[in-house]
C-alpha cells in the first residue's frame, strides 16, 4: 500500500510530496502510522547539506504515532500501541554506550545509509535520520520505537522525541541547573522553548530568552522567560545589566552561529558554564585568546542530543507533561500539512516561530 512522503531527491532540491511504497515489517522491525511530525532545525539542514545523510531520503525524524504491525521477534510493543519515535538509537556496545553516553553513540545513525523504501516508480529511499518521519507511516528498527507513556496527547508527543529531549536535557543535564541559579537561552525555536522551560522547572530564579526576532517574546515569556532580549552587539552587556554586572550562571546557546555561541560565553559569569546545543557549520569559526579561558574559569560543553537517554528522559517528561509542569502545545506555532513544509524551512530561515507540527 502507497503512503504520502515528503521525499528529498538530491541534498538542496526542493522536497517532493510523492507515493512510496513500505515493505512489511522484517525481524526486529516496526510499522508506524504517524500522529504528527515536528520540522526540526536538524531537517533543514540535512536538505541544505550543512548537515549529510544518503539521498534520496525521507527526512523527519521527530515523530508519534501508533504501532499498525511487528516483526518477528518484537514484543516491547504490539500492534495500537502508541509510540514516540528514537532516532538516534544506542547500539549499547560502542565505547561511549559501554561508558554510558548513549548520546554519543558511534553506531546510533548507521540506519541512515539502509534502503527502506521505495518510490511508486521504483526509486530506493534511505529513511533520513533513521526514523523518516515526514510520511504517513514508516518502517523502523525496533530499537527507534519508544511506548509513550499515559497521559500525553499523541500528536503533541512527537515533540519529546527531538526538541524536548534537547532543550530540557541541555538544561539539566549538560549544564546542571540549580535552584535559584540565573539562565540565559540564545535563540528561541523549539529547542530554545523548551530550554526555557526546563529552566523554570529546574528552579532558575531568572530566566533570559535571547532571539533575533521581537515577534518571539510572547512565546517566550508562556515558556517560563523572565526576561526578553533582542540579539544584538550590547548582549553581554545587557544581561550582565540584569544579573547584579556578574552574567549568568548558565548559557545555553540553541542557534549553531559562531555569533551566538561567542554572545553566550560572553554572557556567563565567572566560573559558570555554556552549553552548546546548536548544530552549526564548519565555516562557523569562535574565536577565543588563552588569557580568558583561564582567567573566566567558565566551562564551555557542546550538547548532542541534550546529553540524553531517551529510555530514561521519556517516562520523567511524560510526567512532567501530566503534572502540568511541561505545556507541550507551548512549543507549537503552527500545525501543517506535509506541503507545509517548506514554508516552514523559510520561517526557520527568517527566524519565525517556534515549532512547526506536520499533523496527519
Amino acid at each position: 500500500m502507497a503512503v504520502r512522503a515528503a521525499v528529498l531527491p538530491a541534498v538542496g532540491a526542493p522536497l517532493e510530496i510523492t507515493g512510496i511504497e513500505l515493505p512489511d515489517p522484517g525481524p526486529g522491525q516496526v510499522r508506524i502510522r504517524l500522529a504528527a511530525a515536528g520540522v526540526c532545525h536538524s531537517d533543514l539542514s540535512l536538505s541544505n547539506g550543512t548537515m549529510r545523510v544518503p539521498v534520496p531520503a525521507v527526512l523527519g525524524h521527530e515523530g508519534a504515532g501508533t504501532v499498525v504491525a511487528v516483526g518477528e521477534g518484537v514484543t516491547h510493543v504490539s500492534p495500537g500501541t502508541p509510540v514516540v519515535l528514537n532516532w538516534a538509537p544506542s547500539c549499547g556496545t560502542c565505547h561511549t554506550c559501554v561508558l554510558g553516553e548513549v548520546w554519543l553513540c558511534a553506531n546510533a545513525l548507521n540506519g541512515a545509509a539502509d534502503v527502506y523504501a521505495r518510490t511508486t516508480d521504483g526509486v530506493d529511499l534511505h529513511p533520513g535520520l533513521n526514523v523518516a518521519a515526514f510520511a504517513e507511516e514508516t518502517v523502523v528498527a525496533a530499537s527507534c520505537v519508544l511506548p509513550l507513556p499515559d497521559g500525553v496527547p499523541l500528536a503533541d508527543a512527537a515533540l519529546l522525541g527531538c526538541a524536548v529531549l534537547t532543550g530540557y536535557g541541555a538544561v539539566h543535564h549538560s549544564a546542571k541547573v540549580r535552584p535559584g541559579e540565573t539562565v540565559a537561552v540564545f535563540g528561541v525555536g523549539g529547542v530554545g522553548l523548551a530550554a526555557l522551560q526546563a529552566a523554570r522547572i529546574a528552579g532558575a530564579s531568572r530566566v533570559i530568552a535571547v532571539d533575533v526576532s521581537p515577534g518571539k517574546e510572547e512565546l517566550a515569556r508562556a515558556a517560563g522567560a523572565t526576561d526578553y532580549l533582542l540579539a544584538t552587539e550590547n548582549t553581554p552587556r545587557e544581561i550582565r545589566a540584569l544579573t547584579g554586572q556578574q552574567g549568568v550562571d548558565v548559557s545555553v546557546e540553541c542557534v549553531g552561529r559562531a555569533v551566538s555561541i561567542r554572545a553566550s560565553w560572553d554572557s556567563t559569569r565567572r566560573g559558570g558554564r555554556t552549553t552548546v546545543v546548536g548544530i552549526g557549520g564548519k565555516d562557523q569559526q569562535v574565536t577565543f585568546n588563552a588569557l580568558e579561558i583561564f582567567h573566566w574559569g567558565r566551562t564551555l560543553s557542546g550538547c548532542v542530543y541534550g546529553n540524553t537517554d531517551p529510555a530514561r528522559d521519556l517516562p520523567v517528561l511524560a510526567a512532567h507533561v501530566r503534572e502540568g509542569r511541561l505545556d507541550l502545545s507551548a512549543l507549537v506555532t503552527e500545525r501543517i500539512a506535509l506541503e507545509g513544509i517548506p514554508a516552514a524551512f523559510e520561517n526557520m530561515l527568517a527566524g519565525k516561530g517556534g515549532r512547526a507540527l506536520v499533523v496527519f
